[in-house]
C-alpha cells in the first residue's frame, strides 16, 4: 500500500503545477489599413513639407503647438488624429521630419492611411 501511495504522490503533485491561475495576455491589435479610392496616398505627401503645405491638404489644425523652432500641427477627423512634428532645416522655414497617427479611439493605424482618409474629407 505504501508502494501505490508513494507512486501515485509525484503524480498528484505534478498535477497540480498547471498553468490555469495565469491568463493569457490579449493580443495588440494590428494597425488598420484604409482603402484609398483612386489609389495610395502616401507619406510622402506630408513628410518635408512646410505647415501652410499641410494646412492646404487637410484644412485648419485640430492644434497648432509651438515650442521654440518646433511645431507641432494635430489634424483629426472621425477615421484618425494625425500629429506631424516640424523642425527647421538650416534657417529655413520649419518643415515635417516626422508623423505619428491613432485612431479616434487611441487604436493604432497606419500613418499613410491616415493621410489619405484626412485627405478624402477635402477632396
Amino acid at each position: 500500500m505504501k508502494r501505490i501511495a508513494f507512486a501515485i504522490l509525484p503524480g498528484l503533485l505534478l498535477a497540480g503545477c498547471g498553468g490555469a491561475g495565469v491568463a493569457p495576455r490579449p493580443a495588440r491589435a494590428a494597425p488598420v489599413p484604409i482603402p484609398i479610392p483612386g489609389g495610395v496616398a502616401g507619406l510622402d505627401r506630408v513628410m518635408g513639407q512646410p505647415g501652410g503645405a499641410l494646412i492646404g491638404l487637410f484644412g485648419q489644425p485640430l492644434a497648432d503647438v509651438r515650442e521654440g523652432n518646433a511645431r507641432k500641427l494635430q489634424f483629426g477627423n472621425a477615421i484618425c488624429v494625425l500629429d506631424a512634428y516640424l523642425y527647421p532645416k538650416g534657417r529655413g522655414e520649419p518643415i515635417v521630419t516626422y508623423v505619428d497617427a491613432r485612431q479616434t479611439n487611441g487604436s493604432p493605424i497606419d500613418r499613410a492611411s491616415c493621410v489619405g482618409a484626412l485627405s478624402l474629407g477635402r477632396r
